[in-house]
């Protein structure tokens, strides 16, 4: 038996494009000879549908779909992930289902029982959990059919208290198959690998694992579909971040052969380390920039290009995402500018090639300031004028963005939104966060892996002391913590939900911890006003995290 997997990017609620995909990669699957075509979790409407799903006009379109996909299983099984209505009064509306199309016909369709409710994750909300468990037959074999989360319990989880496979196991398959829609984290690929193999050894059967790939707003899937021999050995590695398509024969997969040793255990993060899996947040972020821009019907993109690391950082990145005709930068220098910061952001985008301008903006400040002058007049220089120049930007932007048909991309970092280090309506402006879950220090990892075969982001960017310019000889350090050590304590609060006396445990000062700690809280608000982060951590800010804006704890 050929078992193929198609690893594809789909368009929540396209279901025409969606649908045309799917039907061309089993005239693939066709013509390569495979049996059974194996796809991804809800790949007909696409994942997460959210509140789609209680749209009934929705729904039906996804029947209509699995209606045109089934007439194309005449010669090969399909595998396809896509809503299913619960006949039953009792209970949520749908299930997340797995649909067994073949000989034109919908021979069998497979609940989820696992229903993720953390993080990124709300699947309570529209699911009823699977409650029957049967294999599906299909030319002699058994095929235990699992949909993502369903693997992520092996009786070990306290999340849940039923184990799909163990269910499936008492028919006696011959082969596990899993459709997923696993998103990106840095750390997650490497839990992912262990959690299959872990399954396999269990169990001692193959598994089939195939999973999306592409970015759905905030959330970035990166594919890395896999099959595993029943010994344990990793046969067959699909790519991340890109479409693919793959097969194994199963009759291989029964040779034996000697085990290729145990899967390195997915290491927690206890600290953060600057550098780790940096290619594969490059990839992530590219990709989430590329698919939020395509997927919408955007083209080009602009931003303020300050001469500092987070503007040329997202600079580059949208660059290669977008193609650097279609990214504009401006130059916005107000009288707290250094002209080394005007080079250098000028250098940079002739090294991009892409269109920059320079507007410089003194003018328009010094008008802002005799306009405010008669409520301002004998107060001190504070943040309120070093606030108006961000805002004077952002107004900016956002004019050239409505003239132009342009999206603005925000270029704040993740350790400037923990600690409200930003300006509402000015730097904080945009309609997607490149940076914003990715730490200063990470940042600058990224900056080196760009300049990693030639210099694009120029030396002095990455050397010089970051400040914002907006009053003389301004630096970060004035308001934070040294960056190498905040981005630890903010990675320890909100990656690993650990309270004050854990991070304090871990050798950090405790004035400090609390001072972090503190601004991360009062500046909830801000985040909640905030555009989409593309999400590459486990605990990025937006949908995945959820903390009251008006709560006390640790304020």
């Amino acid at each position: 038996m050929n078992i193929f997997l198609a690893q594809q990017n789909y368009h929540i609620g396209n279901f025409e494009a969606n649908t045309a995909k799917i039907v061309k990669a089993i005239q693939e699957a066709e013509q390569q000879g495979a049996d059974l075509v194996v796809f991804s979790e809800l790949c007909v409407c696409g994942y997460p549908p959210r509140d789609f799903l209680e749209f009934e006009d929705f729904i039906a379109r996804s029947y209509a779909a699995i209606d045109e996909i089934k007439s194309h299983t005449h010669r090969v099984a399909v595998l396809v992930g896509a809503p299913h209505r619960n006949p039953n009064p009792e209970g949520k509306d749908l299930f997340n289902a797995a649909w067994f199309l073949y000989e034109g016909k919908v021979q069998q369709v497979i609940h989820k029982t696992l229903l993720p409710t953390y993080d990124v994750f709300d699947e309570h909300r529209y699911f009823e959990p699977g409650f029957e468990w049967q294999v599906i037959p299909f030319k002699g074999k058994k095929l235990a059919v699992t949909i993502c989360e369903d693997i992520w319990n092996l009786g070990d989880n306290p999340l849940y208290r039923i184990c799909p496979m163990d269910k499936l196991m008492e028919q006696q398959p011959d082969v596990m198959i899993n459709l997923s829609a696993s998103p990106f984290d840095y750390n997650h690929d490497e839990s992912r690998r262990e959690i299959i193999r872990a399954n396999v050894m269990k169990y001692h059967l193959p598994m089939y694992y195939c999973n999306t790939v592409g970015s759905q707003t905030e959330i970035v899937f990166d594919g890395g579909s896999m099959v595993f021999d029943a010994e344990g050995n990793l046969v067959l590695q699909m790519p991340y971040f890109a479409e693919a398509t793959g097969s194994f024969n199963f009759t291989d997969l029964q040779q034996k052969r000697p085990a290729s040793g145990t899967t390195p255990k997915a290491a927690t993060l206890e600290e953060l380390e600057f550098d780790h899996n940096i290619d594969r947040i490059y990839d992530a972020i590219v990709l989430g920039i590329r698919d939020y821009f395509g997927k919408m019907g955007f083209k080009q993109a602009i931003l303020g290009s300050s001469g500092g690391i987070d503007s040329a950082v997202t600079l580059a990145l949208a660059v290669e995402a977008l193609g650097k005709e279609n990214v504009r930068a401006i130059l916005m220098p107000s009288p707290y500018s250094t002209e080394h910061s005007v080079d250098d952001a000028v250098a940079l985008s002739r090294n991009l090639e892409n269109p920059y301008d320079v507007i410089r903006i003194n003018n328009i400040y010094e008008t802002f300031l005799d306009t405010l002058d008669p409520f301002f007049h004998g107060l001190p220089f504070n943040v309120a004028e070093e606030n108006t120049q961000s805002r004077i930007r952002g107004n900016l932007l956002m004019a050239l963005s409505n003239k132009f048909g342009y999206i603005l991309l925000n270029t704040s970092n993740k350790s400037e939104l923990s600690t409200g280090y930003g300006t509402l309506y000015g730097d904080m402006a945009g309609g997607l966060s490149v940076l914003g879950d990715v730490y200063k220090m990470q940042v600058y990892a990224l900056a080196r892996y760009i300049n990693r075969n030639r210099e694009i982001i120029p030396v002095n960017i990455i050397e010089k002391a970051p400040s914002a310019e907006l009053r003389p000889n301004q630096k970060d350090s004035d308001s934070l913590p040294d960056y190498a050590v905040l981005d630890r304590i903010l990675y320890q609060y909100i990656e690993r939900t650990q309270g004050p006396k854990e991070i304090v445990a871990r050798g950090y000062d405790a004035a400090l911890v609390a001072r972090a700690l503190k601004m991360v809280n009062t500046n909830e608000y801000k985040r909640n006003q905030f555009c989409p982060i593309i999400r590459v951590s486990s605990k990025a800010f937006g949908v995945g995290r959820r903390v009251p804006i008006v709560g006390k704890y640790l304020s």
